[in-house]
């Protein structure tokens, strides 16, 4: 995929079954080299919520969607459970506006790293991930837990299968903002992708839904 050097449709041999997606390549916010899409989720609906069973399975979902770019289709592909990668692109557009960052990660799937639900940190800090939402985000001030399947203590606490959760007060019991993928919990259980955040956070109460996409390298 490196070797091509605009964005295209190419077919990947997954599964010993070919599959057509839209290789991006070129540095559209993610740097250089082709990357290759996994999901796309709407924060508005429920399809990729933490507690989707799409998380921890081998089913893909509207697999036509790896061929259509930064649109609002939703799509899971065979690429979460058989395709390794050393970096993870993730973008979320919001009022058509699309920004990205990147997670240093090495992985023989994202499946290997989400589905048994055990927590993997990350360390791009509390700034790299709002600056993915822009200049309304908002976050508390503390915990700042970061990662893959990321969760608070209290039961229905903000919880993101990539992302970022926080709190106001000094630890990590009942936090009230996240920014993520695969999002739920408070303030907002039907948000499934974006940013949350309630009770004291850094830039206003927020309740933002976002279109996100993950790509792999």
């Amino acid at each position: 995929i490196n070797r091509i050097q605009e964005s295209t449709l190419v077919t990947l041999l997954l599964d010993s079954k070919p599959l057509s997606v839209l290789c991006q390549v070129g540095d559209f916010g993610c740097g250089d080299g082709g990357w290759t899409p996994v999901m796309k989720i709407d924060g508005n609906k429920r399809t990729f919520h933490y507690s989707s069973s799409y998380w921890t399975d081998k089913n893909e979902y509207n697999s036509p969607g790896g061929e259509t770019g930064f649109d609002e289709n939703e799509m899971k592909l065979p690429t979460y459970w058989n395709t390794s990668f050393s970096r993870i692109c993730l973008g979320m557009k919001i009022d058509q506006q699309l920004r990205f960052i990147v997670v240093n990660k090495q992985a023989d799937s994202l499946y290997s790293l989400i589905a048994n639900g055990k927590y993997r940190e990350t360390s791009l800090g509390r700034n790299t991930w709002k600056e993915m939402v822009g200049a309304n985000t908002s976050l508390q001030k503390n915990c700042n837990k970061e990662g893959f399947n990321v969760v608070c203590q209290a039961t229905d606490s903000p919880k993101a299968r990539i992302g970022i959760v926080s709190n106001q007060q000094n630890d990590c019991n009942t936090c009230n903002s996240r920014i993520g993928f695969g999002t739920g919990g408070k303030p907002d259980d039907s948000n499934t992708c974006g940013n949350e955040a309630n009770l004291n956070p850094d830039n206003g109460v927020k309740h933002i839904k976002a279109m996100g996409y993950i790509l792999v390298q």
